[in-house]
């Protein structure tokens, strides 16, 4: 879809107009500083503004510059990110930032172009051209399930829009809005409609500064834009553990190994498993756990082991007990221990 040059105009500047009269506590603290910029859009993919704030400065404070991130430990960082889950993503931002202040300390700075931050762990699509058009103005449209919602219903479109060649469509679209100067205010403006007025269910078209010109609005077809994403099909598995665990004078220590058996939870710190898919849920199991698309139905076998088996036996280590949720703090491995 070609957007006429004075449509477009339009609706930039009514966009940008509403997003300086309304825009959150949150995104007024970003400034353009590419670091607060990247960590509050990862921390937002998961949560609401109002949930983040509190942890968005306490990561801050511990961390406040790439530098102070990359220097920290995993476990460091995982205690700054607990309670906001997807483990998996302070782990990329971990490994990003060690990659990022490489560079700098290098000479070449912050990558500043969408490509070069996809480059990057745990930089998609969206999060690198956010970081690249908010903090450097580079002239590209973000693209995540807001703004895929607000596109499609402003502009009456119906596509299967988790599919590559429709996704490309809208990215074309947005890219064409971002040809400004103001393209972090435009992009930011996507966003927040998005988020507060064109949301879902409770649709608040009076508030919305494109209520005139939403093709949808006219249509009245609000309820079925954009089309629903066909959900996928759960998978049943059941997950053996073996929990090895050893007593001393003062501490107790538990025997962990990264995960390589299953598609879900990948490189988490575990006690020894095996796994396998099953076509119905099992009728024993010590408890249940849930993964996006994953049912899990875990056994938990414990064995006091009398002395540590050589490292070149099993790939693994021996962890106090009570300092497990440095290295996992996922709540699976709560649900392990507290058996």
């Amino acid at each position: 879809m070609n957007l006429g040059i004075k449509s477009i105009e339009n609706d930039r500047k009514q966009l940008i107009a509403w997003y300086q009269q309304n825009k959150r506590d949150l995104k007024k603290k970003k400034s353009k500083d590419p670091y607060k910029i990247w960590i509050s859009e990862v921390m937002l993919q998961q949560t609401t503004v109002a949930a983040v704030i509190p942890f968005y400065e306490k990561f801050m404070a511990r961390f406040p510059t790439v530098e102070t991130l990359a220097k920290a430990s995993i476990e460091d960082v995982y205690v700054m990110w607990a309670g906001l889950g997807y483990y998996s993503r302070a782990r990329n931002l971990h490994k990003a930032a060690i990659e990022i202040n490489n560079q700098i300390l290098s000479g070449y700075g912050f990558p500043q172009s969408y490509q070069q931050l996809l480059e990057l762990p745990g930089f998609g699509p969206y999060t690198s051209r956010a970081v690249s058009s908010l903090a450097f103005g580079e002239k590209t449209g973000v693209l995540d399930g807001n703004v895929i919602r607000v596109l499609s219903r402003k502009y009456g479109i119906d596509s299967d829009w988790w599919q590559t060649t429709a996704r490309n469509e809208l990215q074309n679209l947005v890219d064409q809005l971002a040809q400004t100067n103001s393209v972090s205010e435009l992009n930011q403006g996507l966003m927040e409609l998005g988020a507060t007025v064109c949301t879902p269910k409770k649709v608040l078209c009076l508030m919305c500064p494109w209520v005139k010109t939403c093709v949808t609005r006219k249509e009245d077809k609000i309820a079925t834009r954009p089309r629903q994403r066909p959900r996928a099909e759960f998978e049943i598995w059941q997950w053996d553990f073996q929990v090895q665990i050893q007593r001393k004078k003062s501490t107790t220590e538990i025997f962990l190994a990264e995960n390589r058996t299953t598609p879900f939870l990948k490189k988490n710190w575990l006690p020894l498993s095996k796994a396998q898919k099953l076509k119905s849920k099992p009728k024993k199991y010590d408890l249940k756990h849930g993964v996006t698309k994953f049912d899990i139905f875990c056994k938990v076998t414990v064995n006091e082991k009398s002395a540590r088996p050589k490292s070149k036996e099993i790939p693994g280590k021996w962890v106090n007990i009570n300092k497990v949720a440095e290295i996992n703090p996922t709540s699976l491995m709560k649900k392990i221990i507290g058996l």
